[in-house]
């Protein structure tokens, strides 16, 4: 594996040099990196069965950026960021699970071996802005996001401790902060500290994701440095106009029962056929959000919304509540209020939001694992050629553990002038 990745990187450098000699080229650039890392331990019912927790990987990635001639507004106001698509390897062989025996475990039995997250593969998109940057020295934070596969994943036969990974197909979602001293003209070492996830957004079971946290050290191949480290502006900036608008979006989502989780894996008896399944429904969800934001700036919108849900699976909870004995309220529609904020470049924007629950009834395992916070992250494009409207991929969680995955479609409304910055 490590000479196929030195092999890549080698025949990549050497078509850059090849063409660092064409201007346009001259906005590409390459990195290459490894991170020793650790799964990270996150509450106390993880630190009961996980075992090992030690991981290294690999990351390769082709970056882009504008450079101060080329009158790009947004570049400019961000200090002339990178945009790069890469690849991260994970070799996980030290991730390691085992359930010993423990009343909180209800009827599930210990197995006689323990069980591997088994390693993993991710493509991912990201964007990384220099806080600080001198003719040697930069230092930047970067946010990725991007789609994720694993070799292993739950199993009730041969893999049943694993609530890592409970499905082949993931969501990836990274954030770093790197130091790179520029040591040749073209070339960079870059160190930092990384942290990454993987997770299946709630739409399998199990979902406890993977949280990684490590060093990183890379090498930076980046003939645009000289470009970006002047201290020219480069030409103006056009002025941008502030407004006021509504943001009217409705969404559709999929999940996967927590309460059938929790029924199958500990309180279904041995032998039965959905004993530890890993065979579990996608249910639907809906949403209705309405934001009034203020864009105070091209490259950042803030406001407050109001957010209605609707699970017509509360049905299914409150069949399961009942089988188990247990009463409580149990709505379709819950309602909440929250801060919302979008980052804009050019016409994607990374939306997230922080709310509060002003009514959820949702049965005896909301009450208990559902804190009255939730959040909401994703990725959004606006498409001009359909009135203005935005599409976009958003998770849902609690306390950062996914509730749901869904399709968003919105509408901003301008308020007062229609001229557009």
């Amino acid at each position: 594996m490590f000479r196929k990745v030195l092999a890549l990187v080698g025949l990549l450098c050497s078509c850059l040099l090849a063409a660092q000699e064409t201007d346009s080229l001259r906005r590409w650039g390459a990195t290459v990196s490894v991170s020793p890392g650790h799964v990270l331990v996150v509450d106390e019912y993880q630190r009961k069965w996980q075992k090992g927790t030690s991981n290294f990987s690999v990351d390769l990635s082709v970056q882009h950026i504008s450079l101060p001639s080329d009158s790009d507004a947004f570049a400019a106001d961000f200090g002339f960021p990178t945009i790069s698509g890469g690849l991260k390897y994970g070799f996980n062989h030290g991730v390691t699970m085992h359930k010993s025996p423990d009343p909180a475990w209800g009827l599930a039995e210990e197995v006689n071996y323990d069980s591997h997250m088994g390693n993993h593969v991710s493509a991912y998109a990201s964007f990384a802005r220099p806080i600080w940057r001198t003719s040697r020295w930069e230092f930047d934070y970067s946010l990725s996001m991007g789609f994720g596969y694993s070799r292993r994943k739950y199993d009730r036969w041969k893999n049943v401790d694993n609530e890592l990974i409970g499905s082949r197909f993931l969501i990836f979602f990274g954030a770093g902060t790197h130091l790179t001293w520029r040591f040749a003209e073209s070339w960079g070492l870059k160190a930092g500290m990384e942290y990454w996830h993987l997770s299946n957004g709630a739409l399998n079971r199990p979902n406890k994701g993977a949280n990684f946290l490590g060093p990183s050290l890379g090498l930076v191949y980046m003939p645009y440095y000289n470009k970006v480290s002047e201290k020219s502006a480069g030409p103006s900036r056009p002025a941008f106009n502030k407004y006021w608008f509504m943001d009217v979006a409705v969404g559709v989502g999929g999940k996967t029962l927590n309460e059938e989780w929790l029924l199958t894996q500990f309180g279904t008896p041995p032998g039965e056929e959905n004993y530890r399944t890993d065979d579990f429904s996608i249910y639907l969800a809906y949403s209705l959000q309405v934001d009034l934001m203020r864009r105070y700036a091209r490259r950042w919108a803030s406001g407050i919304g109001v957010d209605v849900f609707y699970g017509p699976y509360a049905s299914r909870v409150r069949r399961i509540d009942e089988r188990q004995g247990v009463q409580a309220r149990h709505s379709a529609w819950s309602a909440g209020v929250a801060l919302k904020h979008q980052v804009y470049y050019h016409r994607f924007a990374l939306a997230m939001s922080l709310g509060y629950y002003l009514y959820r009834e949702m049965g005896m395992n909301a009450s208990k694992i559902e804190k009255p916070y939730y959040e909401r992250i994703g990725i959004q494009y606006e498409c001009p050629a359909i009135g203005g409207l935005t599409i976009g991929a958003f998770v849902k969680a609690h306390l950062t553990k996914a509730d749901l995955t869904e399709l968003v479609v919105a509408l901003p409304i301008r308020i007062g002038s229609k001229h557009m910055p």
